[in-house]
This record gives structure tokens, C-alpha cells and sequence, in this order.
């Protein structure tokens, strides 16, 4: 059934052919020693192309940045180059992608640099019971206790800065549409971003401005390397995601942010709901906060069926959809919602898995019918 879901969408420069987004997911699917973008992963996008957009899984921009095994860079030849047969198949299916920077910040592990550096944040603050995937003595994914941070120094902060400036030119190189910076989910900026465990005294610390002052510098060193048309930030307000707090006024936090992006004239905001709750209600506060903050292109994450996307769309709360889950069991999502199909479930234990089972083995329509006997 026709529903404004699979309307166009001009975002930018990029004419989406619908309002589905594909979100950004970890697959942890690079096994080379480069920790590059591999042939599956290749098929993996290729597959689910027919979505408005798909944004990429999170990106190290350095090897600092890491937190988990087998996630793809965008620091090094190898790497820009995987990338970019990835983007070139995408494109030559008809797709549109952009690429998500991440830094994980305190949520990592010594093992997962070369150097057995700690991970880095605001404070040296730990947590205390998240664990992220390593890998064993058999190159087997193994989940471990997070090592404590160490905080980082002023200097360090600006040198991370330029660090996602060159990593969105090492983007572009590799041929994406655009890139997303990742400031949800209890990550490096939504670090910064916490009065609890944000203590310093530097002008990174303390106010509100001084807390989104590390994202807000990085938003303008990217869209001055790439152009403000190619850049997205994506935020998880009220999420709790690695041992995150709740804002204690998320309205005044995310609205100036909002508000920041706004006179930055980034492309989109992608607001993800970890709770898939509030982001359904249509009297939501926050929600219509936001949206009359920053009066760009959003793209609304977090729970959405067929139905919850119309409704968003039609109360103006949205412009775009972001569907994760149903995209890793549904390669032709957008064609399923099209004509009303049944959605195929995931299987959650292979979801970072590793290899082809639950990765590109999920069958299109097209491919269960022919499978019929």
C-alpha cells in the first residue's frame, strides 16, 4: 500500500527514490589484519541498496577510536579502498550511502589496538559491568569487561577533532554521499555531553556549552572539509545504552544542540529512541522540541513498523524513517512494506556472528518463491 514512506525525498543533493533509511549496524563482519571492508560486506549493502538511504555501520576514524572486533576503518589505504568498492557496487545498484564516524570513547578495551592503549573519555571514569567483543586465542569473538579510561588531555581533544575531519575526506575519497557523526549511544560525544561523568575543569567541562563544545567543533571542522549538505549527526536523547545516565533536563540539552545544528545547517539529524517509545507518541515533548529547533531534514530511529512510520510522516515529525532490525532480515524491505508482505524475523545470535549465516543468506521475496517446490 502506497503510503508517504515510499514518496521522494530531495535530502541535500541526494534524490531519495523513498523515505526508507537503512540505520546504521554493527556486523562486525572485517577480518583482515587491515580491518578492512570485505567482499561480504560488499554483497551485505549491495542486497539492501533499494532503501532511500543506507548509513553504514560505525567507522573507527582511528585506531584509538575502536571498541569492538572486526569493525571496518576509515584510516588507512586499505581501508578507503575497501570502502570503495563497497560504495561502487551501491551505486551501480542505485543505492545512496553515507558513512557513519564513530569514536567509542571509554566503551573498549586494551586488546583492540595494536599498542594496548586504554580507551580514552572525558574522565577516567569506568564502567562497571558493559562488556564489548574481543577476540580469543582461536580469532573467536569473546565478550570482556571494558578496561578503565583514561582521560583525555585538551590538546588530545582537538587532535580527535581533526581526526573525523580526515577521516570525512577519507569518506569522500572512498566515494560515499555523506557522512553521519555518531554523538548517541553512550559514545565519546554523548560522553562529553554528561554531567556525570564529565568532570573537567578545561573548556570541555562544566556547562552545557562547554559539554557539546567538543561535538559542535568537530560538526564544523567536518562540514568544512565536506560541505554542510553532506553531513548528518545522529543523537539518542533519554537513551541509556553503556551505562549512560538519563539527561537531567533533556529538553534544554538537546534543544541547545539543536538549536547549534541548526546555524551549522547540517544536512539531517538522525534522533534514535533506544527504548522505542517516546519517539512513538505523538504529544512528546521532546520530540516536537526538536523538530521546532532544528527545521531541517530528521530522520526519526527506534521501533517503527509500517504504521509508525505513516504516522510520523503525517504528523510532520519525521521527513525519514530509519529501520534497523527489519533491514538485516529483509535485504528487499522497502519492496515487502510496498505491497504489504510478511517481514522475515532476524536471528539474534548471529547478528555479530561473523561470515555469511545471518548476514546474506536472508532471502528476498523473489528468492523464497523460487525456492518453492
Amino acid at each position: 500500500m502506497p503510503t508517504k514512506l515510499l514518496s521522494r525525498y530531495q535530502l541535500g543533493g541526494l534524490a531519495l527514490p523513498n523515505r526508507l533509511v537503512m540505520a546504521p549496524m554493527n556486523r562486525n563482519r572485517a577480518t583482515d589484519l587491515a580491518l578492512a571492508p570485505s567482499a561480504l560486506m560488499t554483497k551485505y549493502y549491495v542486497q539492501r541498496a533499494s532503501a532511500g538511504l543506507i548509513i553504514s555501520e560505525g567507522t573507527p576514524i582511528s585506531p584509538q577510536a575502536r571498541g569492538c572486533a572486526r569493525t571496518p576503518g576509515i584510516y588507512s589505504e586499505a581501508q578507503i579502498a575497501g570502502w570503495k568498492r563497497v560504495t561502487k557496487a551501491v551505486h551501480d545498484a542505485g543505492g545512496r550511502m553515507v558513512l557513519q564516524l564513530w569514536h567509542v570513547g571509554r566503551v573498549g578495551h586494551s586488546s583492540l589496538r595494536v599498542d594496548r592503549s586504554p580507551p580514552v573519555g572525558p574522565s577516567g571514569i569506568c564502567l562497571e559491568h558493559d562488556k564489548v567483543p574481543t577476540l580469543d586465542g582461536n580469532d573467536e569473538p569473546v565478550l570482556v569487561r571494558c578496561d578503565p579510561p583514561r582521560a583525555l588531555g585538551t590538546e588530545e581533544v582537538k587532535a580527535i577533532v581533526a581526526d573525523f575531519a580526515q577521516a570525512a575526506r577519507n569518506a569522500m575519497a572512498a566515494g560515499f554521499d555523506g557522512v553521519e557523526i555518531h554523538a548517541a549511544n553512550g559514545y565519546l560525544f554523548d560522553q562529553f555531553r554528561c554531567p556525570y561523568l564529565n568532570d573537567r575543569a578545561d573548556e570541555y567541562g562544566g556547562t552545557l556549552e562547554n559539554r557539546w563544545r567538543f561535538l559542535l567543533e568537530t560538526v564544523d571542522a567536518v562540514t568544512q572539509t565536506v560541505g554542510k549538505a553532506r553531513v548528518g549527526v545522529r543523537i539518542s536523547p533519554l537513551g541509556t545504552a553503556h551505562e549512560m545516565r538519563t539527561d537531567p533536563d533533556p529538553l534544554l540539552t538537546y534543544g541547545h544542540l539543536a538549536c547549534e545544528l541548526d546555524r551549522l545547517g547540517v544536512g539531517y539529524l538522525h534522533v534514535y529512541d533506544q527504548s522505542g517509545s517516546w519517539i512513538h507518541d505523538p504529544q512528546s515533548d521532546l520530540l516536537e522540541h526538536l523538530r521546532a529547533c532544528y527545521p531541517y531534514a530528521m530522520i526519526l530511529c527506534g521501533g517503527f513498523s509500517l504504521e509508525r512510520a505513516h504516522a510520523a510522516l503525517q504528523s510532520d515529525h519525521a521527513d525519514l524513517i530509519a529501520f534497523g532490525k527489519h533491514f538485516i532480515s529483509n535485504p528487499d524491505l522497502v519492496e515487502r512494506l510496498r505491497i504489504g508482505a510478511p517481514l522475515a524475523p532476524w536471528n539474534p545470535k548471529t547478528i555479530y556472528k561473523g561470515g555469511a549465516t545471518g548476514y546474506i543468506d536472508y532471502p528476498t521475496l523473489e528468492e523464497e518463491a523460487l525456492s518453492e517446490p
